[in-house]
């Protein structure tokens, strides 16, 4: 257990420090809206976290049942996600593998040397008289430096920058996707946890309709067709908060598989539901905010300057290759009266491919069609994130509005299911009238969690639009 919890310290510490490194502004791009507590912000349970082997395999039944639902905000399903998703630790993996690949093809840039030696015994053979072995030692060392390359050794270190870039871009790209997929999807779960309120509270009031018409039948002023609405109304609210609970079920458990949470424990939206703030740019300025932010259309053009090095690369095997050899040589016989004798030699070689069938420039004109996909790529990427940010703006905008409209229409729907079961107490309504009345009050309370929510959701996506980049 001791061991299993300092591996965890070691791999998380590892994985904020990579993090804070690679992306400083998730912090600051993850912190929710004023109107939202963040004092909880690194007040994460430990035994929310996942088990810190990752080869981890459960073989038993009571490994993998759930032992305690926990209630969390979203400020700490964000630092969850940052401590423990698995796309972003693999993410700043790959980065550190192209660290690694960056200084291997700084290497070029540096001549090479070697040294070996050898220490012989040798002798006429075990069955001759006059055998006389003897000890010879050799040495040599060699020091080799490419001087001109054609533009190879630059073109490969180049390709190598911009691979780095690319995937400093990717860790950053998995940053903002994973904190929308963890504001969506808690928002999802949001939704649910309120469908089983909102359904829960429509069965309440359909078991008080039937109490009253069962009550009125018994004193003879009802019918038993009112009590068969009424029971078939409570069967029907009956029936859909059981599929309510069932999708609330669903969203924990996808949650909590984006937040890699540990096996035993499952999750619950704490935070109300409120609209999370509102958005004070314009629709042109969050468009321009939008190109200048997204780390998409920079990875993009990063890839094209790959394919143009690579395109270097490829036309430098046909010009000339200029090296410099260098070697020194040490031989010494021990009991032969001699003393040892050494030699060196320097020189430069030069080669050039006169004819190779036409294979590097077919190379060539591979990597120069890929630098156009590139380019077309990135324009068919900026056109995305013009439509993806005025999608989400108009439904920010058709968002708020519903809210408004909602929050009036569920004040409207309580009042009118009042109104309904005072009439039909009175003997001046009926009971589809109340069960019509209930029906409209549970719809206005489902659409005015759907506007909120929704509204929530079209934020989210805008702020994940614009959000500030600071690795250049």
């Amino acid at each position: 257990m001791n061991v299993n919890l300092i591996f965890w310290c070691v791999n998380s510490t590892w994985v904020l420090l990579a993090f804070a490194i690679f992306f400083p502004t998730f912090a600051s791009a993850t912190t929710p809206p004023k109107s939202q507590n963040s004092s909880s912000y690194s007040q994460v349970p430990e035994y929310l976290n996942p088990n810190p082997n990752p080869l981890q395999f459960p073989t038993k039944p009571e490994e993998v049942k759930v032992q305690q639902t926990v209630p969390i905000s979203l400020t700490q399903a964000l630092e969850l996600a940052r401590r423990n998703n698995r796309d972003l630790q693999i993410a700043i993996l790959e980065l550190e593998r192209s660290r690694s690949a960056l200084r291997e093809s700084q290497a070029a840039l540096f001549p090479t040397l070697g040294i070996n030696g050898n220490l012989t015994n040798s002798g006429n053979g075990f069955r001759s008289n006059s055998s006389q072995a003897s000890t010879s030692f050799n040495g040599s060392a060699q020091l080799n430096y490419d001087l001109y390359t054609s533009g190879n050794r630059q073109a490969t270190i180049r390709a190598a920058e911009e691979q780095l870039r690319l995937d400093e871009l990717d860790v950053e790209s998995t940053s903002l996707e994973i904190q929308l997929n963890v504001t969506t999807e808690y928002y999802d779960l949001q939704q649910a946890d309120e469908q089983v309120r909102i359904n829960q509270s429509a069965v309440n009031n359909a078991e008080a309709s039937l109490r009253d018409t069962q009550a009125r039948e018994n004193a003879g002023v009802g019918t038993g067709f009112d009590v068969l609405q009424a029971q078939v109304n409570l069967a029907n609210f009956q029936q859909e908060l059981t599929n309510a609970i069932s999708q609330q079920q669903i969203a924990r458990r996808q949650l909590a598989t984006v937040l890699s949470l540990a096996q035993s424990v499952n999750i619950t939206a704490s935070d109300p539901v409120q609209i999370a703030g509102l958005w004070q740019p314009t629709l042109e300025e969050t468009i321009i905010q939008a190109f200048q932010n997204r780390p998409e259309l920079q990875q993009q053009l990063a890839q094209r300057n790959i394919y143009e090095q690579q395109r270097r690369q490829a036309l430098s095997q046909l010009g000339p290759q200029l090296s410099l050899a260098g070697s020194y040589s040490l031989r010494d016989r021990f009991n032969d009266g001699a003393s040892s004798t050494d030699s060196y030699s320097v020189g430069l070689q030069a080669s050039l491919n006169l004819f190779d069938g036409g294979a590097a420039k077919a190379r060539a004109a591979q990597s120069k069609s890929n630098v156009a996909i590139a380019e077309t790529q990135f324009a068919r990427e900026r056109d995305q994130i013009r439509f993806d940010v005025e999608q989400y703006y108009s439904q920010l905008q058709s968002n708020l509005n519903n809210v408004q409209t909602s929050s009036v229409a569920l004040n409207q729907a309580t009042q009118a299911l009042d109104l309904a079961r005072l009439r039909f107490q009175a003997g001046v309504g009926t009971q589809t009238e109340v069960i019509a009345a209930e029906n409209d009050l549970t719809r206005a309370e489902g659409n005015r969690v759907t506007a909120i929510l929704d509204y929530n959701r079209a934020l989210a996506n805008l702020q994940r639009s614009v959000t500030s980049r600071t690795s250049r």
